[in-house]
């Protein structure tokens, strides 16, 4: 177990500054993934946990809020989208209970970013591309996450290799910038600090956590999928989605748009009432998606289609009627440890890769 002392050594960086965290470890906001639990947790041992609202009613994100400050006195962020209808009313809630981080899976507006700099929370989109790092540099963001073609949800195709060091060529001298997409160990932060980041943010890696509620029958799916057992595809929302192939998947991609969007109409339905959105609500939510986005009408029929098949698998734990979300790396993630065991793990090892590289170079 790590001592602490890289709180005051090179694993201290601007990100660890900004947000308060003792490690420059984040647990993305992974829709139906990230609760109260696995936030708390990794708050606790030193990392910043991101509650994933996205996928809450407001009761919800109330509720869960509340319980990851009962678990833990440490800083925690918020995942919201742009484009939800209640954001603003959101946003005040959040501000009220002194939430110190939102991110934000694409780009915040710019009126969401000036609200929540005003009340002095920190904001920190998600870009898979260097120009929308400029981007959000230009809007007055306070950090970025930039994800590489191995994470998992909506991803680029750019390697995390070649996108985040031109991230932190274009952006870096004024803002921190995390990497993310296949990172899971220390020797992987030591890598991302190499590269010129202040650190690393993680999905599939933590929700492989004993803190992560998905079903262990379906972390058992994550921990049998090999580096080359997933896909990314645009058959479940319009938008290309990193997954576990499965059967499931590989029927959606061979359907055409005609059979896929009566399927994702109806589910659409049942994602507004699971969340508690009114008919209304979620219309609201499809224009500001088209406006904001950019999406055809098709893409649009089909914009709610991917939460509920993840809910299906992550949440009621039937993985033939859903999907698996992931990021590449879990075809090298075998086990399951607590949060805790996790972050000293991954600081140990990179304290130890710095001192090897500090001590004796690098073994050929």
């Amino acid at each position: 177990m790590s001592d602490g002392s890289s709180g005051f050594g090179a694993l201290s960086t601007r990100f660890c500054e900004l947000t308060g965290a003792r490690y420059p470890i984040v647990q993305t906001g992974m829709g139906w993934v990230s609760g109260a639990r696995l936030t708390a947790a990794t708050s606790a041992a030193g990392g910043l946990g991101i509650l994933a609202a996205v996928t809450m009613t407001d009761p919800e994100l109330r509720a869960a809020v509340r319980s990851v400050k009962e678990r833990t006195d440490r800083p925690f962020g918020v995942n919201f989208r742009a484009d939800q209808p209640d954001l603003a009313e959101r946003i005040g809630f959040v501000v009220a209970e002194g939430v110190r981080v939102v991110s934000f899976a694409g780009a915040p507006t710019k009126d969401a970013i000036n609200r929540l700099h005003d009340a002095g929370v920190k904001v920190m989109p998600t870009v898979g591309a260097r120009r929308h790092a400029e981007k959000m540099l230009e809007w007055g963001v306070d950090a970025v996450i930039a994800q590489g073609g191995e994470g998992g949800g909506h991803t680029g195709s750019v390697p995390t290799s070649l996108l985040l060091p031109q991230v932190v060529d274009a952006v870096a001298s004024e803002i921190p910038v995390l990497g993310a997409g296949g990172f899971h160990d220390g020797r992987g932060l030591v890598a991302a600090l190499a590269w010129g980041a202040d650190g690393v943010a993680m999905g599939t890696r933590f929700l492989l956590t004993q803190e992560s509620h998905v079903p262990d029958v379906v972390k058992q799916h994550y921990l049998a999928a090999g580096v080359t057992d997933t896909v990314v595809t645009t058959a479940l929302d319009g938008a290309p989605q990193r997954v576990i192939r499965t059967e499931l998947v590989d029927k959606l991609e061979r359907s055409s748009i005609v059979t896929r969007l009566p399927r994702a109409a109806a589910r659409a339905a049942t994602f507004a009432k699971t969340t508690g959105t009114t008919p209304r609500a979620l219309l609201k939510e499809g224009l500001a998606m088209r406006k904001h986005q950019d999406l055809t009408l098709a893409q649009l029929a089909m914009a709610a289609n991917a939460p509920m098949l993840i809910k299906a698998a992550l949440v009621d734990g039937k993985p033939e009627v859903g999907v698996l979300p992931t990021g590449q790396v879990t075809g090298v993630v075998t086990e399951v440890p607590t949060v805790a065991e996790l972050i000293d793990r991954i600081v140990a090892e990179a304290e130890a890769t710095l001192a090897r590289l500090a001590g004796t170079g690098v073994r050929a």
